[in-house]
């Protein structure tokens, strides 16, 4: 669909929309009547991304507009060609001013322990690395009135046990795959999922430390969209553990709410709450905050070290040649 620039109608970017919770947003925001949006989708595959915008067509209200654009997360160099093009299609303003950001895609690698074409672990690199990367090569179109967003995890609170703790390292062993040493006895698949936890809690050091740099008016938040079943987030589990979570764990929702925790949540739900994140006029002040659906509450406690942010942050710029 071609991009709408009339009125009062605003780009949104989102990454990871082709499934999940990802398509449930992009969905809900091309219903948003609060627009027009032009809703810009980064795909890794454009086959994948045409079909993805056709999927979105009936989702279509009140002028909002969708495209895709390639972008693939695992390079570095797909991430800044990106950022440069859409750089370049605002200020030439052949779409429209930046709103949101919204950093939502992420993965979680099972067994593997993989490498980007950069040579970073794959979990830190696309989950933080990359959109540390298009973050900051987008801060010039984003002036205020504009939003990020960061989708993060519970996983990265060691108090609510769900599942093995972050065991954070400094940013160069996290590229390498290295974790703590207290996660030396973990077999292939916790330390996969530890991995995981510790790039959420990344997400949110990010979040926190954008949040201080930024100028009024350009806001930068966190979001947890709870445990979210029958998503491609674990399709890199072994195909026992991938078939359960599925297909099985799905139908019981209703239980797992009562037994493990009432934060689970369908695509739909959490999708809905991140395009509420994204658009709602509401959160225009709201700054360096964390909503686990739509509410705001306290990431844990070790997410407020203000060191570890920052040297994540200056490790981030190194690893990746970034300056700002």
């Amino acid at each position: 669909m071609a991009p709408q620039t009339a009125g009062r109608a605003r780009t949104i970017i989102l990454t990871g929309g082709t499934s999940g919770i990802g398509f449930a947003a992009a969905t809900a925001i091309l219903r948003d009547e609060r627009g027009p949006w032009h809703l810009v989708l980064p795909v890794r595959d454009a086959a994948r991304g045409r079909e993805t915008v056709e999927s979105l067509a009936s989702a279509v209200a009140n002028g909002n507009t969708v495209e895709a654009m390639t972008m693939d997360l695992s390079s570095l160099e797909s991430v800044r060609t990106f950022a440069a093009e859409l750089t370049s299609r605002v200020t030439s303003e052949t779409i429209p001013p930046m709103h949101a950001l919204v950093c939502n895609a992420g993965v979680q690698m099972g067994t593997n322990l993989t490498h980007t074409a950069d040579g970073f672990e794959s979990t830190f690199a696309i989950n933080h690395l990359s959109h540390f990367v298009l973050v900051n090569a987008l801060l010039p179109v984003l002036s205020a009135p504009a939003r990020v967003l960061v989708t993060s995890s519970d996983t990265h609170d060691p108090a609510l046990k769900l599942g093995p703790a972050p065991a954070w390292s400094s940013a160069d062993a996290l590229a390498r795959g290295e974790l703590a040493a207290s996660a030396k006895p973990d077999n292939a698949l916790v330390a996969g999922q530890r991995r995981y936890s510790t790039s959420k809690l990344a997400n949110l050091y990010f979040t926190y430390a954008l949040a201080r740099r930024l100028p009024e008016g350009v806001t930068a938040n966190a979001f947890n969209p709870g445990m979210v079943l029958g998503t491609a987030l674990g399709r890199s589990l072994p195909a026992p553990v991938r078939f359960i979570s599925t297909y099985v764990l799905p139908r019981l929702t209703w239980l797992l709410r009562r037994v493990m925790s009432p934060n689970i949540n369908s695509a739909a739900e959490s999708g809905d709450a991140l395009a509420w994140l994204a658009t709602a006029p509401d959160l225009a002040g709201t700054t360096g905050a964390y909503f686990d659906g739509r509410t705001q509450v306290r990431s844990s406690e070790e997410s407020y070290d203000t060191v570890r942010a920052e040297q994540l942050w200056s490790g981030s710029q190194r690893l990746t040649g970034t300056r700002v």
